[in-house]
């Protein structure tokens, strides 16, 4: 891919210093103790943890592309402590005990990718301000009430999330219609693709090789590599990653491909890639920021069904997006949907609507990528030592915080290191395939249309229909 289509998939790319040419690509057959398929963040947070345990350790990150061209190139810079399903969903995982320390270690993860950022050097605009997530109807305030009732009843204080009144949700972000809202402590701000690009130099600092412009077209278990039942690591029973310059033997392969894995043999129903798309503005004058806010360079959102997101960029524009664009049959992608569609521009009237100011402002930037989606939209990590191979991902959106969770915790397991998070519930957990075709494309665009629909009557100040109640937790 030639530079400047690669700066056209996102602002952040575009921003990006200096060259963006490739690292040379696999050149022949090559053995190493762990191989990782996949550079976008979980695959580097991987290496990065693996090698910050055991320097002595041979680790290949392999990228079909560059590192920061998908989702941890594009995404809307929320490093959010925050699990797909919120504690709900982790609970589900764990039970109680469970979910609320999986749900801890996901609010911890903020101040531990900070922390990682200083210490290494990282210039990716880190800025611990919070979530702002407003109310701007009067379901959403209720929501946000039941939402905080559930928190304060498993134990999570005013230091994690409190109360916003219209007047202080109004001060820190001039939105209309505000009735309230919520701060959620663990979130900051990051420009994603530096975070990406400068995590990639660091990995390669400590030891690591990333290869990129290199296709795996095919991950093998040890078994399926003529093992007979030996040890992981024993001659012949290797796990490998095929690809079309040269075969990656290691004691472990690790899938860390999130929306892509749907191009691996085997895969296309273990992962559905769904859109989420972004718009950037000019950047703004101070005028236009003392009406607008965020001076604590907080994210924001409101709390409808289909989500929105914005932050406060390194250059004083807004990055904002939403999800809405329909699931393509077959697990699709689509360039030209990330490039410029029609919900870009339902996505820039939001904004306005949100934040009249900007009525008029140039929009600079249209992009979008794909979030990996599993099937009860629960993410996991695991291995499996008989076969050499593990994985992690299913985000569905909150990756930028929560790779960094699962990275440290696939150290753990392929260290054999005896920790905390090796015991979280999301070790192991296995979600079942989605449905074939056409049976999840109906399934998906349905759920989809009626959180829209939700909303909009929520907005008009109707009852949304009862069968809104089904989505409300699986489009978030």
């Amino acid at each position: 891919m030639n530079e400047d289509s690669l700066r056209s998939k996102s602002l952040w790319l575009d921003q990006l210093p200096g060259s963006l040419g490739a690292r040379p690509s696999l050149d022949g057959d090559t053995d190493v103790d762990v191989a990782i398929v996949g550079g976008g963040y979980t695959g580097l947070w991987t290496a990065y943890s693996l090698l910050k345990a055991d320097p002595d350790l041979r680790v290949m990150v392999i990228e079909r592309e560059v590192v920061g061209f998908g989702a941890s190139g594009r995404n809307g810079g929320w490093c959010v402590g925050e699990m797909a399903g919120e504690l709900e969903g982790a609970i589900s995982l764990g039970g109680r005990d469970g979910g609320i320390r999986l749900t801890r270690a996901a609010m911890d993860t903020v101040d531990e990718v900070g922390r990682v950022v200083a210490a290494e050097g990282i210039d990716c605009g880190f800025a611990k301000g919070g979530v702002i997530r407003l109310a701007r109807t009067a379901p959403q305030l209720e929501r946000q009430g039941e939402w905080l009732d559930e928190l304060r009843t498993h134990g999570f204080g005013e230091d994690d999330a409190r109360v916003l009144d219209a007047d202080e949700a109004v001060g820190r972000l001039g939105a209309t219609s505000v009735l309230g809202g919520v701060l959620y402590a663990p979130g900051a701000r990051v420009q994603p693709a530096r975070l990406a690009r400068g995590l990639a130099d660091v990995v390669e600092k400590l030891g690591g090789t990333i290869v990129e412009e290199t296709a795996v077209t095919e991950i093998l278990s040890a078994t399926a590599s003529g093992a007979s039942g030996g040890p992981v690591g024993s001659v012949g029973t290797r796990a490998r990653a095929v690809t079309s310059t040269g075969v990656v033997s290691a004691d472990v392969v690790v899938r860390a491909t999130e929306g892509y894995t749907r191009d691996l043999p085997g895969q296309r129903r273990s992962l559905v890639p769904l859109y989420s798309l972004m718009i950037a503005t000019e950047p703004l004058s101070e005028d236009v920021w003392d009406e607008i806010g965020l001076r604590g360079m907080e994210t924001f959102a409101d709390d409808r069904r289909m989500v929105i997101y914005g932050q406060r960029t390194t250059d004083d524009r807004i990055a904002f997006g939403g999800r809405g664009a329909p699931y393509r049959y077959g697990s699709g992608i689509d360039a030209a949907t990330e490039q410029s569609s029609g919900v870009h521009e339902r996505i820039a009237a939001t904004l306005v609507d949100l934040l009249p100011v900007l009525d008029g402002v140039a929009i600079t930037h249209r992009w979008g990528g794909v979030l990996g989606v599993p099937r009860d939209w629960r993410p996991s990590v695991g291995l499996d030592r008989a076969t050499g191979l593990a994985w992690a991902g299913g985000y569905v959106g909150e990756g930028v915080a929560i790779s960094n969770l699962a990275g440290r915790t696939l150290a753990d397991l392929i260290t054999a290191t005896e920790s905390d998070l090796v015991t979280l519930p999301w070790v192991q957990h296995r979600s079942r395939k989605w449905e074939p075709e056409p049976l999840r494309w109906i399934g998906i665009n349905g759920a989809l249309s009626l959180a829209a629909r939700a909303d909009d009557q929520e907005v008009a100040g109707k009852e949304p229909s009862r069968l809104s109640g089904l989505v409300d937790r699986a489009i978030r």
